[in-house]
């Protein structure tokens, strides 16, 4: 009446191709081994801090009011548009920016300094600090 259709081997032909495993040879080993040896390599460089922080998005020029360790609070001021009385209003902004150990001597409170974004390398820490543009001295003037 009808054909009858023979029956495979297995049911599931794709569990039989992924009980087949492969033999790594020495060079996969070795390749293996030597990335596990990279990875202290890589953590030294960045408790050496040799690794760049890479930054995108946003400037911003902004005056010093305090300084840590490795991180400086800037303040500057913006101008918001308030559509409802059509009239701008002045904000304060306040920015936590890390500072990169070279600039550490340079950098003081009063300074006028230039931040760039960047990922967020703390809860509260996503800009970096780029370059000092003005003294304390010479911005109070």
């Amino acid at each position: 009446m009808g054909s009858k259709k023979t029956p495979s081997k297995s049911k599931h032909p794709i569990k039989e191709k992924t009980k087949k495993m492969t033999k790594t040879t020495k060079t996969e080993k070795q390749v293996q081994k030597k990335t596990k040896e990279t990875k202290p390599a890589v953590a030294k460089a960045i408790q050496n801090n040799e690794v760049r922080i890479g930054t995108r998005g946003k400037v911003f020029q902004g005056i010093v009011i305090k300084k840590f360790p490795k991180r400086v609070v800037i303040e500057f001021e913006r101008m918001i548009y308030i559509k409802k009385y059509e009239r701008y209003t002045k904000t304060k902004t306040k920015i936590h920016a890390r500072l990169p150990e070279s600039m550490e001597k340079t950098v003081n409170i009063g300074d006028l300094i230039k931040v760039q974004e960047c990922r967020p390398l703390s809860k509260i820490i996503h800009f970096l600090v780029t370059e000092k543009i003005k003294d304390a001295s010479e911005v109070n003037k």
